[in-house]
């Protein structure tokens, strides 16, 4: 069994930006995707079959919103997608996860989409200090030294950490060292997950257009390589799901 089908050198001919994976392309890939979770649903266990069943409706419900132009939900629905191929309740192992997917990458898919995504979405959001966490916890320590008469240096801090992982990403990059650069990036999303899911943003604002756009267009990359490297690697142990299915 193999997921490959899908091709991914139509992304390749396309520009760099939120056009680079069209909404048309996204629901190909899904469709591709799905098309082998069916064809072998007697092979995988229930708890994988729910668990890439899952991932892929909100992969799904994102190429329709992004055929709509609605940035905020697509992100939503893919960092869904996402969390949906690796929580398990009490925990967020990414780290593990991550680990995981790139040696099961036998393609170097993943690398090769980081690749070429570097000179885009990959670099954009490395360099955007707004999806940097240490960058917002600077600006509250700053505010709170200044609602107490003190000059502090939070502002240096966050700044010696951001280049530095800068520097980082680069490095893993040119080495080939696919899953502490894909940790940074996740890293960035995570930040702007927590920005969209928990109020820290506005709906649709044009203040956070980039880094959206950014999100989106790396995880409708990068999401459709996850979930076939999981539908090809069915004998692995993903563990449990945190909600499964109830029957009565």
């Amino acid at each position: 069994m193999s997921p490959d089908t899908f091709s991914e050198q139509s992304s390749l001919d396309q520009p760099v930006g939120i056009e680079l994976l069209s909404a048309q392309l996204l629901s190909e890939r899904y469709q591709t995707l799905k098309q082998v979770l069916r064809s072998h649903k007697d092979d995988f266990s229930q708890v994988h079959s729910t668990r890439m069943h899952r991932s892929l409706s909100w992969l799904k419900a994102a190429a329709e919103q992004i055929a709509d132009d609605n940035l905020d939900q697509a992100f939503i629905n893919l960092w869904i997608s996402f969390s949906a191929c690796f929580y398990i309740e009490g925990e967020e192992p990414i780290g593990p996860f991550i680990e995981k997917i790139v040696i099961l990458d036998e393609h170097q898919k993943i690398y090769d989409c980081l690749w070429h995504e570097y000179s885009g979405s990959v670099k954009a959001l490395i360099k955007n200090p707004y999806v940097f966490a240490e960058f917002w916890q600077a600006q509250r320590a700053q505010l709170q030294q200044k609602a107490n008469g003190q000059v502090g240096m939070a502002e240096a801090a966050w700044r010696r950490s951001f280049d530095q992982s800068s520097v980082e990403a680069l490095n893993y990059l040119s080495r080939k060292k696919v899953a502490p650069l894909f940790s940074i990036v996740l890293d960035r999303l995570y930040v702007l997950r927590n920005q969209v899911l928990q109020g820290g943003a506005t709906y649709q604002s044009r203040v956070n257009r980039e880094q959206v756009s950014d999100g989106v267009n790396l995880l409708a990359s990068i999401m459709p390589i996850i979930i076939g490297i999981m539908l090809d690697g069915a004998d692995q142990d993903w563990g449990e799901i945190a909600y499964p299915v109830i029957t009565k």
